[in-house]
């Protein structure tokens, strides 16, 4: 008996796009993981975190939070803090008024080593990009904030 194979459905525009999208990711991902990670021993992950942190009123945000903002689950985020936190970049902070919630901050040591980090993260960035007309930038900035269901998140 011969094995029969159904056609694929066309897709449609916005499954298209979303597969283009997850595409794109994986490749920016990977190649700012790259630079990052050769030229200052973080992933882009770490980068974005630091950049999070660096941008949050005090330079700490609630570990719930950062989460959010990161697509991480609580337990993502707290996974992936922890080496941060062991090498000093970031450190753990109390409310002082609620026991129950948790800071991460950044360090001033994280704050240097991103300040560093953050001309490899742009080149790469330009590199990657570089089909792309610059005036293109924000419009696709604002279409994908809107995807990301998160308001001025950079």
């Amino acid at each position: 008996m011969s094995e029969q194979h159904l056609p694929l459905p066309d897709s449609g525009a916005a499954l298209a796009l979303a597969l283009s999208l997850a595409r794109a990711q994986a490749t920016m991902v990977r190649r700012l993981d790259q630079v990052l990670g050769s030229y200052h021993g973080i992933s882009f992950g770490d980068f974005m975190l630091l950049n999070s942190l660096a941008r949050a009123p005090g330079g700490r945000m609630r570990r719930v939070d950062l989460a959010e903002r990161q697509g991480l689950t609580a337990s993502g985020v707290t996974r992936t803090l922890l080496p941060l936190e062991k090498i000093g970049l970031i450190e753990r902070q109390q409310d002082p008024r609620d026991a129950r919630v948790a800071y991460a901050a950044i360090t001033e040591s994280g704050r240097e080593l991103l300040h560093n980090a953050t001309p490899a993260a742009e080149q790469c960035s330009k590199d990657l990009l570089r089909n792309c007309p610059a005036e293109q930038y924000p419009a696709l900035t604002d279409a994908l904030t809107i995807i990301s269901g998160l308001p001025g998140v950079a």
